[in-house]
Formats: C-alpha cells, sequence, structure tokens
C-alpha cells in the first residue's frame, strides 16, 4: 500500500518485521522478498535512487540494453506493491535502537512536513549514494550530458568507452588514478583537474609516460547535442573534443540517519557479511552503503540475501506451523 499522510496514522502503532531505507533496485529487492517470505515490510524512500538517472542499463542480465533506470524502479516498485507491501515517499531522519524495535524518524511531505516515527523489528540500509558532478556556473549543462555519455562508472560503462577520446574529470589525484584502469579500454584519455587541487610530480610523471594530457585550466561548459557530450570548452575558450567523459569525484553516502548507531566501517563503506549483516545483528545494509563493487545487479542480490537471512531467523525463532487437524485426530 502506499502511504500518505492522510492514511498514514492507521500505520504508527504496527510494527514491521522490516523498515528498508532506499527504493533502489536493492531495497526493492529485498522489499520483494520479504513479502514472499510472508513477512511484513516497508520501504521509506526519497526518490532520488542513483539508478533512476541512469538512461540505459547495458549491463543487466536479460533486461533490452537501452532499458532505462526509471523502468526498471517503476516495475519493482508496482510488484512489490501487488505483494501486499507498504511504500512511503519520505526522508528518514534518525534510527534510534530501542532494542527489540527499531524507531525510525521520518519527514514526510516537502510543505506542512509530518515527522512520523514507525518501527520494525528489523532494518535493511539501502539509501545508495549520489555522485559529485562536476560543479558549473550552469550545471544543467552537466544534467544534460550525465548518465548518457558523461559516465560515472567505470566498472558499468568502461566498455562503451573502447578507443574513443576519453575525458577524466577528477576533483582530487585519487580520483584521477582510475585513468590508468580506463586505459585498459581506452589509450585515448584526457585529465581534467578544473583547478581544484594540485597535481604532484609523481602523478604528472605517471601521466606524461602513459602520454595521457593534463588539462588544470577551469571548464567553462560541455558541448554537443542531443545528450551526447562532444566535447569541452575551457574558461579561456579553447576547446578540448571528446566522445566520452568519466567523471571520477567521488560520492555522498546517504546514511545519515545511521549516525547513533556504532557500525564497522571500512572508509564511507559498512562492513557486512557475506548475508549482508552489519555488526549490529539486525542491521542489514546492501548495495552501495557496503563495501564491494557498485553494481544494480549486485545490490538486488544483496537485497535477496538479506531479506531471506531475515526470514531464517524470524522462522527459526517462531517454528513452524502445526497441522491442528491432525494434531486433534491423534488425541
Amino acid at each position: 500500500m502506499k502511504l500518505t499522510k492522510q492514511n498514514l496514522s492507521e500505520h504508527l502503532d504496527q510494527v514491521y518485521d522490516t523498515i528498508i531505507v532506499g527504493g533502489g533496485a536493492g531495497g526493492l529487492s529485498a522489499g520483494l522478498y520479504l513479502q514472499r517470505y510472508l513477512l511484513s515490510s516497508l520501504i521509506i524512500d526519497k526518490g532520488k535512487a542513483r539508478s533512476l538517472w541512469m538512461q540505459q542499463l547495458h549491463n543487466y542480465l536479460g533486461l533490452p540494453p537501452d532499458t532505462p533506470g526509471r523502468n526498471l524502479l517503476k516495475q519493482g516498485k508496482d510488484h512489490y506493491l501487488s505483494l501486499g507491501g507498504d511504500f512511503l515517499g519520505g526522508y528518514v531522519e534518525e534510527i534510534v535502537d530501542e532494542g527489540e524495535t527499531f524507531a525510525v524518524r521520518v519527514k514526510v511531505g516537502r510543505q506542512d512536513s509530518i515527522y512520523p516515527v514507525l518501527r520494525s523489528k528489523y532494518l535493511i540500509a539501502a539509501s545508495g549514494i549520489i555522485d559529485y558532478l562536476p560543479s558549473l556556473e550552469k550545471m544543467q549543462n552537466v544534467y544534460e550530458y550525465a548518465g548518457y555519455n558523461l559516465h560515472v562508472c567505470l566498472i558499468c560503462d568502461g566498455y562503451e568507452m573502447v578507443d574513443q577520446k576519453v575525458g577524466v574529470f577528477g576533483s582530487s589525484e585519487a580520483g584521477l588514478e582510475v585513468a590508468f584502469s580506463l586505459g585498459w579500454f581506452t589509450p585515448y584519455i584526457t585529465l581534467f583537474t578544473n583547478e581544484l587541487f594540485e597535481v604532484s610530480s609523481q602523478l604528472r610523471n605517471k601521466l606524461k609516460e602513459h602520454g595521457y594530457p593534463l588539462v588544470e585550466q577551469p571548464i567553462k561548459q560541455f558541448l554537443g547535442q542531443n545528450h551526447q557530450m562532444t566535447g569541452v570548452e575551457l574558461a579561456d575558450g579553447s576547446v578540448i573534443e571528446l566522445e566520452a567523459g568519466l567523471i571520477s569525484m567521488g560520492s555522498q553516502y546517504h546514511a545519515s540517519y545511521l549516525e547513533g548507531i556504532n557500525l564497522e566501517r571500512q572508509g564511507g563503506n559498512i562492513v557486512t557479511d557475506k548475508m549482508a549483516r552489519t555488526s549490529h545483528p539486525r542491521i542489514f545494509a546492501i548495495g552501495d552503503l557496503k563495501v564491494g563493487l557498485n553494481q544494480i545487479v549486485i545490490a538486488a542480490a544483496d537485497g535477496a540475501s538479506a531479506a531471506t537471512q531475515i526470514w531464517r531467523e524470524i522462522r527459526r525463532a517462531t517454528g513452524a506451523k502445526r497441522w491442528m487437524e491432525n494434531l486433534k485426530t491423534s488425541v
């Protein structure tokens, strides 16, 4: 059921088996499995899944390669709702561990907001990340190409850049290091700092050894048409022609609601076991939040793993259903 301001009060006394924070591929997958396991679940989604703006999912098994990410998410949400799952559009502000339950405080509505508290036995963090993009005076110029041939994931899209002239856009030296992995797919790589940081002599020498030009001028704008980026115009008016771009500027993790809970982390990622359980026994982290590859297909698998482990634990605690008529007969 879609929950709204109007019907939300009916669910405030309910304790869900699991609340899932995030309605991307991982969260929807977890919700589907939980509902099929006859458990109660609620997905709380802020509406900004990373896969939402992916224009073509070229590497998702079984889907036509031109499938937009938004189509995958719509189908997943419709399927989840058809199984009786609850879905709430909102922003999770805080989670409090109450012992046997979690209290999840949510901001619902951008205007005249309300702040309900919902409860569950288990929690799945599936809120993902959002990639930092080059900061230009006109950001719409970046959005025009991001998700088309201005890529953010080498693992996902390296194949799309084979033997193309590619610009790598970083915000640190670590970001520029991706060029040496990208070099597996194409040697025609130009690196851009957008005047954000200084490049060490060691990295400069390494770039020279590979023949990769380094451009340190500010970027004025991307050039192109019909969502296909064809180059970069620099601040001095000069133009560098490109056929694709790879943004390597890091990501923002959407997990501030977990700050009050002590979880084992590795860098910005949450450490989990093979079933996606965190260092807290009733909190699971899936998809881009956990240590591992940032891939939609892996997030979906994580969701299945987390939901299955939760079902196993609830099933073992509850026990199997008895065939009561047979028990009465045997007496």
